[in-house]
């Protein structure tokens, strides 16, 4: 089997598996390398030092995996329908902040923090992570030599959104993130990085053009200059990594949102039509009551009981209970700001 017969096999196990797209890239030093020494130098990673650390493995995927010779990447989509909503779906849960099922419900009667999509279902790592080891499973039944491998989701020491650009996934839009002309930019990422010889498929084309709607559009203004993002303004980080005291004067620009923000991927003309498939355990279910929009009077009255119950199996609980507290009081000023 050729390396260009074997990355058609990759192509075609990634999407038995579930997965919207795969693509291919050359292990070795990573392209732009020098972008995050940058990023990192001005200071606007903010708290999260962690990026800062491992830099010798986020360079060179081979650093990760001796005898690398190709990078997998992958796309899964998490972007689902919005829920129809009922007016009156808050009555039972007037005093637990649950319905008969144990459910927070979906009403609009009382102020309410915005939840980003990609926090709707179960947590992406876990469901991603386990397409990722049988897609590994399925291609070492079938090519015809052994190899090793290495499943790596954002979790491992890797520049996800270089290599997914390097793999023809998407390039790197403004709003940096990766931008896939089928189907937008709400998708994750993941890995397998393999001593296995494999064809590289081509570059996507940047069709980003004369747009600068996200830039536009952030409240903040983290989105700083085309391709630039000073993280310590960025809604989603302020929520979800931030760990102490918001900056008085962003909070008025935090809006509704109680978990993440998806404004600059909501303005972009990619993202105008949903796609026709994703991934079902990134929307609401019953192993994840919670829905797009929570009152904040429930988040603000959970104990550390209710937290975990509701939050198990969910990536918000990359936030902790006293910072979803303090996202509620911003948001409830907020509205209450909006209605006088």
């Amino acid at each position: 089997m050729t390396p260009a017969e074997r990355t058609n096999l990759v192509q075609r196990l990634a999407a038995e598996v579930g997965l919207a797209r795969a693509g291919v890239a050359t292990a070795g030093p990573v392209p732009r390398a020098d972008y995050l020494a940058q990023w990192l130098a001005r200071g606007w990673a903010g708290e999260m030092e962690y990026l800062a650390r491992y830099r010798e493995l986020r360079a060179d995927p081979r650093q990760l995996l001796p005898g690398a010779r190709s990078v997998i990447v992958v796309a899964d989509v998490y972007r689902q329908q919005e829920p129809t909503t009922t007016g009156d779906a808050d009555v039972a849960a007037s005093r637990s902040g649950t319905d008969e099922k144990g459910q927070i419900p979906v009403g609009q009667d009382q102020p309410r923090g915005r939840i980003a999509r990609y926090a709707w279902g179960r947590d992406y790592h876990r469901v991603l992570r386990k397409k990722l080891h049988r897609l590994a499973d399925r291609l070492r039944e079938q090519v015809d030599e052994p190899f090793e491998s290495r499943v790596c989701v954002d979790t491992a020491p890797i520049l996800e959104r270089e290599w997914a650009a390097a793999a023809g996934i998407g390039w790197i839009g403004k709003n940096t993130l990766v931008l896939n002309q089928e189907f937008g930019s709400f998708f994750f990422l993941g890995e397998i990085v393999t001593t296995l010889e494999l064809a590289a498929t081509p570059p996507a084309t940047d069709h980003c053009g004369t747009c600068t709607r996200c830039l536009e559009a952030c409240p903040t203004g983290a989105l700083t200059a085309p391709h630039q993002m000073d993280a310590r303004k960025c809604i989603s980080y302020l929520t979800i990594e931030h760990r102490g005291d918001i900056d008085p004067d962003l909070r008025p620009r935090m809006g509704d949102w109680l978990y993440g923000c998806d404004i600059c991927q909501d303005v972009c003309p990619f993202n105008r039509r949903p796609p026709q498939v994703a991934e079902p355990a990134y929307g609401l279910n019953d192993r994840n009551p919670l829905p797009p929009s929570v009152p904040l009077r429930v988040i603000q009255g959970w104990s550390q009981e209710e937290y975990d119950r509701h939050l198990a199996g969910s990536a918000m609980k990359r936030a902790s209970l006293a910072m979803l507290k303090r996202n509620a009081t911003i948001v409830f000023e907020n509205c209450t700001r909006t209605q006088t």
